[in-house]
């Protein structure tokens, strides 16, 4: 767990040191590094209730700001939760002045309006995640609102060696440090992708050999060479340019 969120799993401690729990979190970062991920890794270390809102699901509801309000009210319902808010860029995005008749102002006022209700009580934390920090309302990211706002990057070398670890099941004849080199800016989606076409490659040319009747004795599973090839097919979904503007966002608005 991100060290910002800590204090909500050792309340009695972080009370003793005068710390506030945190009742909002922004996570912000280029898409597939992990956000989702972060935010249900948090829910199941407190023990809470993880609920997503879907802004594309109240979309369909027709009425976006009262299917925002309707959705809160479900969630006052409950003691304690963990609220994520993915894309949450589509219901606060920066507002255009002046307001447009069907514009987007009414949702994001809403939204704005429900932020310090849920804050009032303990036992709960929203998680708003988004691709594009920049793209936010301003008056969102005041730290009256949110606490806290963490980048959420690609994989450093010792996370991807953990990752890769996992995907090649610690298999001592994969090389997993080549691996990793080899897969600089990759995002966790992108291992998990290129884990994938690696073990097809191999199933289907022990399908072949089979088929074969080939005598030849081989090490189950994906080879060094495999998931190095596999590497190379891919095409990484972050960018030096998502990069270079991620780190720009990460001086101006992170918060943690």
């Amino acid at each position: 767990m991100h060290p910002a969120p800590l204090p909500l799993a050792d309340r009695e401690r972080a009370a003793r040191h005068g710390v506030r729990p945190p009742r909002a979190v922004g996570l912000f970062g280029p898409p597939g590094t992990g956000k989702t991920t972060f935010a249900r890794a948090i829910a199941s270390r407190l023990g809470w209730p993880f609920v997503e809102i879907l802004p594309s699901r109240l979309a369909d509801e027709g009425n976006l700001a009262a299917a925002l309000r309707s959705a809160f009210a479900r969630i006052a319902e409950l003691e304690r939760v963990l609220v994520f808010i993915d894309e949450v860029e589509e219901i606060a995005p920066v507002r255009a002045e002046p307001a447009q008749p069907g514009g987007m102002h009414g949702v994001t006022n809403e939204l704005l309006k429900l932020i310090p209700g849920f804050r009032e009580r303990d036992e709960r934390l929203l998680v708003c995640a988004t691709n594009s920090i920049r793209s936010l309302d301003p008056a969102f990211l005041r730290p009256g609102r949110f606490d806290y706002l963490i980048p959420i990057g690609t994989p450093d070398r010792l996370a991807r060696t953990a990752i890769w670890s996992r995907h090649t099941d610690g298999r001592p004849d994969v090389k997993v440090d080549e691996l990793v080199a080899a897969s600089e800016l990759f995002t966790p989606a992108d291992i998990e992708h290129a884990a994938r076409i690696a073990a097809q490659n191999s199933f289907e040319r022990d399908l072949g050999a089979g088929s074969r009747g080939s005598s030849e004795e081989r090490a189950p599973g994906a080879g060094t060479a495999d998931y190095l090839e596999a590497i190379a097919q891919c095409r990484p979904t972050v960018t030096p340019e998502m990069i270079t503007q991620f780190e720009s966002d990460i001086t101006t608005h992170a918060r943690f």
